[in-house]
């Protein structure tokens, strides 16, 4: 299949445990307004860059169903969902990411409202700054186009999930800005188990 089922809660209770203790030693970084790091713009340039083409599979499209019915309630028009929905899924499987999380970390940025600006001016469903249009010199796209959003956002995402060596708490932290922290990751990880979680 293209996705895996996301680790149980007891998994993921024991990951954030064994990383409390790192944690809170850990210097607050800002990932969202930090100036970027060379090797994440260099992956973002390539990742804005990118052309794909995708072909629908079977499992895809089960895929599509399920969520499609969860994704409901929000945003109600039909075509508008599945539309998203194929978006987040080419985009996390272009960066390596498991759709659903992808999915949880929407609704924790933006609860899918693709017009959301936070107070710090973070743009769109991932919420992602707009000074990462300046640092690729990509000052005319838009950051409340979907796929441009998704892009970004799943790139940063997969960029810092690397860097932290497969630590999903510690790679949602740096992407909220947050190290040091567990409120947001354990926000993310109850979105993921109550709403997006293969059943």
């Amino acid at each position: 299949m293209l996705y895996y089922k996301p680790p149980k809660v007891r998994q993921m209770i024991n990951i954030a445990s064994g990383a409390l203790l790192l944690l809170m030693f850990s210097t607050q970084l800002h990932a969202k307004t930090d100036y970027p790091e060379p090797e994440l713009l260099e992956l973002l340039s390539k990742a804005v860059s990118d052309v794909h083409s995708f072909d629908d599979r079977f499992d895809a499209e089960v895929w599509l169903h399920d969520m499609s019915s969860r994704l409901a309630r929000r945003i109600p028009d039909h075509e508008k969902r599945i539309s998203l929905l194929k978006m987040i899924h080419q985009e996390a499987k272009i960066a390596g990411l498991q759709p659903e999380l992808v999915l949880a970390v929407i609704e924790v940025e933006s609860n899918f409202n693709r017009w959301a600006i936070s107070s710090a001016g973070a743009r769109g469903l991932m919420q992602i700054m707009p000074f990462w249009l300046d640092e690729l010199e990509r000052p005319d796209d838009n950051l409340f186009d979907i796929s441009t959003n998704l892009r970004f956002g799943c790139t940063i995402l997969r960029h810092y999930l690397d860097r932290e060596k497969g630590q999903l708490s510690r790679a949602l932290a740096r992407y909220n800005g947050s190290l040091g922290s567990f409120r947001y990751p354990n926000k993310v990880f109850k979105a993921l188990r109550e709403r997006w979680g293969i059943r």
